[in-house]
């Protein structure tokens, strides 16, 4: 069984949260997420351009409609809460920050599925 990750036709986190995380996880401080991509938030913390406030938060590297169809257009290079964030459901459990973005947005919260181990 093939199971797609619903954040493909999502998107909603990224267009909710402030995306902060510590200045060092970019180009700047030997990490991976591209300087001209983030803001200063303080002089310990960065975050993704697009996502300095709540109200019109967009990450920029955010491509696509959300809930239809979206991508992180620097998926391999996306800081830490990008990497540690989940969807709703995955491997079972409930995450009430998802269903909360995808509200705001005007989407369901996703089902929570336990798949059983293949025999």
């Amino acid at each position: 069984m093939t199971v797609v990750n619903p954040c493909v036709t999502c998107g909603a986190c990224c267009a909710y949260f402030r995306v902060s995380f510590y200045w060092a996880e970019s180009e700047l401080g030997g990490g991976l997420v591209p300087d001209d991509l983030t803001a200063k938030v303080n002089d310990f913390m960065s975050c993704m351009k697009g996502t300095e406030s709540r109200k019109g938060c967009r990450c920029v590297s955010l491509s696509g409609d959300i809930g239809k169809a979206t991508a992180c257009t620097m998926y391999e290079k996306r800081p830490s809460p990008c990497r540690e964030f989940e969807y709703s459901g995955y491997l079972g459990i409930h995450n009430p920050d998802c269903d909360k973005a995808r509200a705001f947005h005007g989407l369901a919260p996703l089902p929570i599925i336990i798949i059983a181990p293949a025999a």
